[in-house]
Parts: C-alpha cells; sequence; structure tokens
C-alpha cells in the first residue's frame, strides 16, 4: 500500500491521518494533545503504523494546527499549512461544492467561506471559551453526563430553554438558574447548544453570507445536539462529514500529495521517528535590542531547528550554535 500521512497538532486534540493514493482514508487516529505534542505525536506514529500493513509506503507528509511548525520538524513534513487551508482542502474533497465551513474545536472555533472551490472568507474566535468543545466538556462533566451522550439527550428536549450564550461564565450561571427552577435536563441541554450556535453566528459568522451546502466539522460535530440547532438557526441542512473529527489531518495529507506531485521526492523522515529523543527549548537573544525568544528543537541530541529571530541570525545557523543543554 501507498499513501500519504497527515497530521493536525491542536491544543486539545491530536489527529493522523493516512490516504491511500485514491484520496481515501484508510486510517485515522484521534489522541488528546494534554501538553504534549511531541510524545503525542511519536504515540500516534507509533499506533498509525501498527495498524497499516507491513511493508506500506509513506509517499509524503503534510501537518497543519497550531503545533504545525514544531510537528513539521519532528516528522519531515513536505508541507506545513495553516488550519484554514487544510480544511478547506478536506471539505472540497468529502463534500463537493461546499461553500460554506462550520467548524468549532476544543479551544476555538472557525468559519470559511468558498466560492467555486476558492476560500474567500474567514473568521476565527480563539478568545472566548463559550461554544468550544472545552466549555461543553466542562458543563457535561458538571451535570455528570458523558459527553458522547449530551446530544442524545438534547435531541429529546420538548421545548428548549433560552440561555444566555455570550459569555461561558454566564451562560454556566443561567444553566444553573434554569436547573434551580425544575427545567428538565433535554431542555436545558437543547437550550444550551441553540444559546452556543447563536453566540458563534453572531461573533465569528458575523457579516458573512451563509450558503449551502454546509459543513459541520470539528470535534464539536459529534454533538448531534449542535447540528440541530444549527440548522434550526440557519434553516439549511447542515452536513457532518464522515471524518468531521480530522477534517484538518484529511487535508494536510490532500496537500502533501500536492506537494509531493510537484516535487517528486518526500522528506517524510519515516515511523522511526517515534522512537527518537526530543528536547525542547527557549532562549533569548541579545544580539540586538529585539531580544527575541528563539525556540530550539534537538533530536538525538544535535539540533535540527530554531525560529523565532526576526533577523535569520539563529534560524539560519542550526547546528553550529547550540543552546539546548
Amino acid at each position: 500500500m501507498k499513501g500519504y500521512l497527515g497530521i493536525d497538532v491542536g491544543s486539545v486534540s491530536t489527529n493522523l491521518v493516512f490516504l491511500n493514493e485514491g484520496g481515501i482514508v484508510r486510517e485515522a487516529i484521534y489522541l488528546r494533545t494534554q501538553g504534549q505534542p511531541i510524545a503525542t505525536v511519536q504515540k500516534g506514529l507509533k499506533k498509525l503504523n501498527g495498524r497499516l500493513p507491513d511493508g506500506v509506503k509513506v509517499r509524503g507528509a503534510g501537518v497543519t494546527g497550531s503545533g504545525r511548525h514544531l510537528t513539521g520538524v519532528l516528522v519531515g513534513a513536505d508541507t506545513v499549512k495553516n488550519e484554514i487551508t487544510a480544511h478547506a482542502v478536506a471539505s472540497l474533497l468529502l463534500v463537493p461544492g461546499v461553500q460554506t465551513i462550520l467548524e468549532i474545536g476544543g479551544q476555538d472555533s472557525k468559519i470559511i467561506i468558498l466560492r467555486n472551490g476558492v476560500v474567500t472568507d474567514f473568521a476565527m474566535n480563539t478568545v472566548c471559551a463559550a461554544g468550544t468543545g472545552s466549555f461543553l466538556d466542562q458543563q457535561a462533566a458538571r451535570l455528570n453526563i458523558p459527553i458522547e451522550q449530551f446530544g442524545e439527550i438534547a435531541l429529546q428536549a420538548e421545548s428548549p430553554v433560552r440561555i444566555a450564550g455570550r459569555c461561558a461564565v454566564f451562560a454556566e450561571s443561567d444553566m444553573i438558574h434554569k436547573q434551580q427552577m425544575g427545567c428538565g435536563l433535554p431542555d436545558i441541554l437543547a437550550g444550551l447548544c441553540e444559546a452556543l450556535v447563536r453566540n458563534y453566528l453572531n461573533n465569528v459568522g458575523k457579516g458573512k453570507e451563509i450558503l449551502p451546502p454546509v459543513v459541520f466539522q470539528g470535534g464539536v460535530a459529534a454533538n448531534v445536539g449542535m447540528a440541530k440547532a444549527f440548522e434550526k438557526a440557519l434553516e439549511l441542512p447542515v452536513t457532518v462529514p464522515a471524518h468531521f473529527d480530522v477534517m484538518g489531518a484529511v487535508g494536510a495529507a490532500l496537500l502533501a500529495r500536492e506537494a509531493v506531485a510537484r516535487t517528486g521526492v518526500s522528506r517524510f523522515k519515516g515511523f522511526s521517528v517515534a522512537d527518537s529523543l526530543f528536547k525542547t527549548g527557549s532562549f533569548e537573544c541579545s544580539g540586538c535590542p529585539n531580544m527575541c525568544e528563539v525556540v530550539e528543537v534537538a533530536e538525538q541530541g544535535s539540533v535540527i531547528a530554531r525560529w523565532g529571530d526576526r533577523c535569520g541570525k539563529w534560524s539560519e545557523d542550526v547546528g553550529k550554535k547550540e543552546k539546548i543543554s
């Protein structure tokens, strides 16, 4: 088997996928990052290698997500792209003709507008927790229900209550108030879904022309209550693709396929990097008034990358001025 590897490293989850040469997802792995991106990527590579048949050939690797630069260095990526590009590429493959992408992850949310297969506009919200997966996780834990059952319970609502969703703190306070009033759990959960959707559309989606087909992806798309709330608010059908939770990784793999098609060679180091010893560190350069904080990555004791300096004094001189001790 031959194919392409895609890795999406975020603050909450790290996702890996392996696409065959036809662009079909053969394996997908979803892991919690837990503040350890290097260890999680290595764990994912080891797990993925164990699932793939012997003799599989990775023809290219792509990375995306907030930890993309670090991951790109670790695995020897052929392409390092932002989440907007990766999600758009994946959605176009799985839902041809898509014009609006609603994406909600663990710590942020974004909307991507496409016209004729090209991204024309986007917006991101990385400031407020209201409407993100972490907030839903927190509320599910407080209500003592598994997050996997959140959406199913919300669908049982007969009369969703109205909850203030503009702020995570106010939303939680309002939920507690509704509980004390005697409102049923399904109505409260459905009300919370609708509040989070209103918050999303009034902030991330403000001023955006939302046209069908509409795709809902990211970890929160597993919540059927949220999908229903989006359909109710938009008065449009909303599609949740098969690999909604790893779409960034799917897009990264597709972009790797394009990159290798141009160059003819891959820089992927192989699954053996799962056993390599990596060490990261940082130091402040005092060479000029900018006082840049330089991040440094070492593999098996040798510095393989640096970034953060504005002038290139350190990033362009890898291996000659080692600072990690």
